[in-house]
C-alpha cells in the first residue's frame, strides 16, 4: 500500500554513478518497506575495483516528485554516510541549479 506520504530529502546529482541509492539510516527512520535483491550487488570504484563496502543486498520502490514531474524508481540502499540520495544525472541541462530537494513516498505494503 503507499501511503503518498511525502518525504522531502536532500539528493546528490551524480553523473558518474551507474544507478540510484538511499541512505541505509534513511530508511530505517522513514520506515521505507525494503525488498530483498535475488543476488547480492557488489559495488565498484571508479577504476573498477570493490569498493569497501559491504554487497547491496536491498532496494526501495519510491514515487520521486520534481516539480511537476513525477516517476516510480527502485532504489539500491547502502551506507551514504553524510547524504541521503544519490541520483542519476543524465542530462545537466534540464536540472534547476537552484533545486536543492526532492519528495518521495514509501511503498509500505
Amino acid at each position: 500500500m503507499d501511503t503518498h506520504k511525502g518525504i522531502t530529502v536532500k539528493v546528490l546529482l551524480d553523473n558518474g554513478t551507474t544507478g540510484m541509492f538511499m541512505d541505509r539510516k534513511m530508511v530505517a527512520r522513514h520506515g521505507f518497506k525494503l525488498q530483498k535483491l535475488e543476488r547480492p550487488v557488489m559495488v565498484r570504484n571508479v577504476d573498477g575495483m570493490n569498493n569497501s563496502i559491504e554487497a547491496i543486498i536491498h532496494q526501495v520502490e519510491v514515487n520521486m516528485y520534481y516539480k511537476n514531474y513525477i516517476e516510480r524508481i527502485r532504489m539500491d540502499i547502502c551506507d551514504l554516510e553524510k547524504t541521503e540520495v544519490i541520483l542519476v544525472l543524465c542530462d545537466s541541462s534540464q536540472v534547476d541549479s537552484a533545486a536543492k530537494s526532492l519528495r518521495v513516498t514509501k511503498k509500505t505494503q
